[in-house]
């Protein structure tokens, strides 16, 4: 049976909001296109967080410049079905020619004629581009100190969905961005004991005067930053909008009843140690707090805007007893913990990527996204081309960006000299 063989301009692997991004912007320009989906539209916001989970940002900002969430007020802060949904009626909107249920499988480019062969579950494409938009979240990652113990219930926050899962007893959770704090709420407020290990993080207002710490960071130009400051390249960022939105304060946390312990270090002979860095991991945390309120404040007077003050916004909780007399090991049949967490990210996988396109490292080599290895681009990783890059908002202005570059490429492709057009008239 001949293999089925589908030729076209750009392919685009995953319809994620990178990938609904990126092909708003070839539609409007033009370019025919095709974006292939391994599974549903916007998947990994279906199955790929836990049931309870919602935007970090609001609503007003937390979405494409062209459409606004239905029925959700602007301050609040959307479900993981609400985002969705959204991108599903956003794709809908300029008919995005998506393929669903068609996995990739290798990409190859082609010797002596333009363009790439591309394998897929549903047969051939040849392509003139590719542009990758399966984001950074596509391996979770478990490290290599995971305890070879059959008595703990181990899993990753991606396969994480809601305390039911787990067996009866107290949990620890790896981990303290924004997955790891709110998992281990969730986890308490549902009468588990839980042990939080805290590394370093960023630990931003959920708002200050008035605004939202997305608005913060837009006005003061943090949003825009293209490059991370030096030491600051694997601080996660502990943020949430969990109940109407809080700020995260590990502290009042403790004060509720779990218990912070430092970065996890080893395990070994059933029990856990812990590095004797918490307090320190705390007070970066607390000055970065601090630092975004006095930029505020700063921003407010320098402009004279009519913000309410918030003194408050400035006191914290006393030590808990875990601070000051923080837990460096830990047996963990004697606390009871039958569950471990691992909130410690993802890695990506670009074995399919037969192409010249990465570092030593095996990360993409780009510039804004587009690669080092030409006709070939990248989409939803962080840091593309600033700070705001792996939020919905800025990869759609990223995606203007690799599509526009497309775009360009494509009008001197279809250059032709004079004696060729005078052969052809």
């Amino acid at each position: 049976m001949p293999v089925q063989k589908t030729e076209i301009d750009t392919l685009v692997v995953g319809a994620g909001q990178a990938g609904i991004a990126i092909s708003e912007h070839l539609s409007t320009l033009g370019i025919p296109h095709l974006v292939l989906e391994r599974s549903r539209i916007a998947e990994a916001w279906r199955t790929g967080r836990w049931d309870s989970l919602v935007a970090n940002g609001p609503a007003w900002h937390d979405r494409f410049p062209g459409l606004e969430f239905d029925g959700l007020a602007p301050d609040a802060f959307a479900s993981k079905d609400q985002v969705a949904a959204y991108f599903e009626t956003y794709a809908k909107k300029f008919d995005a020619p998506i393929r669903t249920g068609v996995e990739v499988r290798q990409v190859v480019r082609n010797v002596g004629r333009p363009g790439f062969t591309v394998e897929t579950s549903d047969g051939v494409i040849e392509a003139n581009r590719v542009v990758v938009a399966t984001g950074p979240f596509q391996k979770p990652v478990i490290p290599p100190i995971a305890p070879a113990d059959d008595n703990i219930h181990q899993i990753h926050s991606a396969a994480y969905f809601n305390p039911e899962q787990l067996p009866e007893g107290a949990v620890l959770v790896v981990g303290a961005g924004s997955s790891g704090v709110q998992i281990a709420d969730e986890l308490q407020r549902a009468g588990r004991k839980v042990y939080l290990s805290v590394g370093a993080h960023d630990r931003p207002p959920r708002a200050y005067r008035n605004r939202d710490f997305c608005w913060w960071l837009g006005v003061l130009g943090e949003w825009d930053a293209e490059t991370v400051k030096k030491g600051r390249e694997h601080v996660t960022i502990a943020v949430s909008g969990a109940r109407g939105g809080n700020t995260v304060d590990f502290r009042g946390l403790a004060h509720q009843g779990m218990t912070l312990v430092g970065l996890t270090q080893s395990f070994e002979n059933g029990a856990v140690k812990f590095q004797d860095d918490l307090t320190a991991n705390l007070t970066a945390g607390d000055e970065n707090y601090l630092a975004l309120l006095d930029a505020a404040d700063a921003y407010i007077a320098r402009n004279g805007l009519d913000l309410p003050e918030e003194p408050e916004a400035r006191t914290r909780y006393p030590d808990p007893d875990c601070v000051t007399h923080p837990v460096l090991e830990l047996n963990l049949a004697e606390a009871g913990i039958t569950s471990i967490i691992w909130a410690t990210g993802y890695s990506v996988d670009y074995s399919w990527l037969k192409v010249d396109a990465f570092d030593e490292r095996g990360k993409p080599k780009h510039q804004r996204g587009v690669s080092s290895e030409p006709g070939v681009y990248f989409l939803g990783l962080p840091w593309l081309s600033r700070r705001g890059s792996a939020f919905i908002w800025g990869v759609w202005h990223d995606a203007k960006h690799v599509a526009g570059h497309i775009a360009t490429q494509r009008t001197y492709l279809s250059y032709r000299d004079a004696t060729q057009r005078e052969q052809e008239q």
